[in-house]
Formats: structure tokens, sequence, C-alpha cells
């Protein structure tokens, strides 16, 4: 069959998962290797047009033609399916049930382990996948891992950020979406300009010339995206630069401010230790802190100390203060004639220093009028209390039937009671 888009459209439709069928149409489409560029484009048309379950087919030829012209050292096909392999696994995973997604992966690692693909492409190809499986579990959290309330934003990242989050993510899939279109752009330059191969003739030369031309304008266009996303997420990360460096400004005036009135309270507590290191706490001594109109804290000195609230006295009053005047004085046992009293012997016999009752005078006595005064102590002239020899010559007379001093106690008595009485009284 000759090679048209409607041959190849053919083939690719009546393609199924047996690996019989997609041996055969890998061996018709290698055949047709002059055409690599356009039978991966048309691949890539059928591959959006074809339902979600049959689009695991056209993976597996894709892994069998590239696989094949790898072995084969015929690398027509590797190049012609870099501009379209990462666009393609990524249609071809995204909507897929988990266990195609998993063949999917699988046949990428192999891609990955085989070096089928230049690096940046492969890397292109995970990437996409990595977002896809990303986006997945972000839209699974937004309604079981996340709170409803919590927006479509990364809850994870600082409100400041969160601007920031779709200018990075649409710069990621730019970057992913220009890495293999530019690759692409660049090899297949470089391979029809080489002086070293021989010119192709004219006809193959246009249609390759214009190939290129298409290959060049898309990089072209991703790279202006690429651009585009990135001067986006620029201007965000100035503007919050700007933002950052006008609270840093604000930082470094509070910083002054607290500064100056920590040196102020240090000074004026240096200044209060010290005056009570030397207990000085005069008036005007202290000097309270103020702060003047510019923001920074100085000391004042004061004029004046507060006068200090009266308080009532704890200690009672002497004794001294409370004593009347006009009050009569205690001599000797008397009360002598003062001011307002009578003059006249008042004796206190039975109890010397205590003062009369003062409701028998006419005026208020005070503790000073009886000083205290000791006993007066016995006298052989005191009339009070007699003479001390008188009263032992009344009890000689009273007892001298009982003899004295010098007669024996004994006489009259018989002589056994005498003796009797003097062995008990040890012999006197």
């Amino acid at each position: 069959m000759a090679y048209n888009d409607d041959a190849v459209k053919a083939r690719l439709s009546s393609l199924n998962e047996s690996h019989e069928s997609i041996a055969t149409v890998a061996q018709w489409v290698i055949f047709h290797r002059r055409h690599a560029d356009r039978t991966c484009v048309l691949w890539l048309e059928r591959l959006r047009e074809t339902p979600i379950n049959r689009r695991l087919t056209l993976i597996y030829l894709a892994n069998e033609v590239v696989q094949q012209s790898k072995i084969r050292r015929k690398e027509d096909f590797i190049g012609a399916f870099s501009p379209v392999v990462v666009e393609g696994t990524a249609t071809a995973y995204k909507g897929a049930t988990s266990d195609v997604q998993e063949k999917i992966r699988r046949t990428v690692g192999v891609w990955s382990d085989r070096k089928i693909f230049d690096k940046t492409i492969q890397d292109a190809v995970e990437a996409r996948i990595s977002e896809l499986d990303k986006s997945r579990s972000e839209k699974k959290g937004g309604l079981l891992g996340k709170s409803l309330f919590s927006g479509g934003s990364d809850a994870s990242a600082p409100p400041e950020l969160q601007p920031l989050i779709p200018l990075q993510n649409a710069l990621s899939k730019a970057h992913a979406a220009a890495e293999p279109a530019t690759a692409t752009a660049h090899a297949d330059f470089d391979k029809l300009t080489d002086p070293s191969k021989p010119a192709p003739s004219p006809p193959v030369y246009a249609a390759r010339l214009s190939a290129l031309f298409k290959s060049l304008s898309s990089a072209e266009s991703v790279v202006a995206q690429r651009i585009k996303t990135r001067q986006d997420l620029v201007d965000g990360l100035e503007k919050l630069l700007a933002t950052n460096r006008t609270a840093l400004d604000k930082d470094k005036a509070q910083q002054t401010t607290l500064k100056d009135r920590r040196e102020t309270i240090e000074r004026k507590k240096a200044e209060v230790e010290d005056a009570i290191m030397r207990g000085t706490t005069a008036t005007g001594t202290l000097s309270p802190v103020t702060e003047a109109p510019n923001g920074n804290t100085t000391t004042a000195t004061a004029s004046a100390e507060p006068e200090r609230p009266k308080v009532e006295e704890l200690t009672p009053p002497p004794t001294e203060s409370l004593t009347p005047t006009h009050s009569p004085e205690f001599h000797n046992g008397r009360l002598a004639a003062a001011d307002g009293f009578a003059a006249g012997p008042q004796h206190l016999d039975h109890h010397p220093g205590i003062a009369p009752d003062p409701a028998a005078t006419s005026a208020p006595l005070h503790p000073a009028m009886f000083p205290y005064q000791p006993p007066p102590q016995p006298s052989s002239h005191d009339p009070r209390y007699g003479a001390p020899a008188a009263k032992k010559r009344k009890l000689d007379a009273e007892f001298e039937g009982f003899g004295g001093p010098g007669e024996d106690a004994m006489a009259g008595l018989d002589d056994d009671v005498a003796e009797l009485l003097r062995a008990e009284s040890g012999g006197i």
C-alpha cells in the first residue's frame, strides 16, 4: 500500500492491543521512515480522537517503533516523535484508569532505562506525568483531605506567596512544553544544515525545509509563551520584594526607637540603683522618664517631690503629755500642798505610795503627783513600829518560868525522864 494520510489513518484505526497487531503496524510505519515527521503528526491527531480506553495501544505502537529504530540505528522516528511524545503521553495518561496509568509509567520507565529519547525529552515526559498525578491528588484532597472552605490555593504556603503559586505552575507547564520543542527544532536545524552530509534532491530538500520551518515556528511560539509566564512571575516577585523592602525600613526604624528607649531606661535604672546604694532619696535627686516629640526618651529632673500624706502615729504619747497641771506631790508618805489642794498630813499607813481616790479631790489627779516611794524601814524612833528592845524584855518576862540562859531546863524532872530527854535531844 502506497504511503498517504488515509493509509496511515487506516493502519492506526485497525490497531488493537495484541502484540501481533502492534508489531505489524510498527513494521509498516518503519518501512516508510522517510515520512516519519508526517506519521508522527498523524499519530498525535489519532491519539486525541481515540477514546480513552483505546489510547494505550497507540502508546505501545510508538514504543515499538522507537525501540526498533534504536536497535536498527535508524533514529528518524526518535527525532520525529520527540516533539509530540510529551503531549501524546500526557493525553493518554490523563483521565485513564489506574491500571492504564501504571502501564504508561512502566513504558516511560523503559524509555529512561534504555535512553531512547534525549534527556530533556525524557525529563519533560516524566514532569508532565508528575503534574497530572499532583493535580489529581489535589482535586481529591479538596473534597476529602482538605476543608471545603479552604479554597483552591495551597494552604501550606503563606498568604504573601499565594499569588505566586499560579504563576509558578504556569511557568512549569510552559517550560515542560518548550523544552522538547526547542530541542527538536535545534536538532532538525543542525541535521539539515550539516555541511558534511550530502544535500538531498530539491523536492525532498524543500519538504524538509518546510518541516523545519514549522518546527522552528512552533518552538518559537512555546518559548514566547514561556517568556511571558516567566515575566509575570518576575513581576510578582518584584512586587513582593518591594513590599518586603518597605517593611524592612519600618523594622529598622522601630529597632532604632527601641534601642534609644532601652538605653534611656538603662541609664535611669543605674541612677536609681546608685541612689539606693547611697541611701539618698532627697527631693529632686531622681528624674522621671519623659518622651520627646521625635519619639526618643529623655530624663527630666523633678523640681519638687510631692508632699507626703499625713498619717496617724501608732506609738502612744508619753505619760508627761497627759499630766495635768497643779498636781500635788507625794513626799515621805504625805501629800504636799499644791495649788488647788489643802495642806495637811495625809497618812498612808498601810499602802504607802498609792494615791487617794480621785473623786475625793476637787482637781484631777496626775500620776506625777504620786511618784513611787520605797516603803519606809523600821526605825527605833518611829512610834508606829515601837522599840525592839522593849518587845524582847516583854517576852523574857512572859517565859521566865521556863528557865533562862545558863539554867538547866531539866531541873525539877525525874532523873529517868531527864536522861531520856537528853538522849533524844542529842545530849543537850
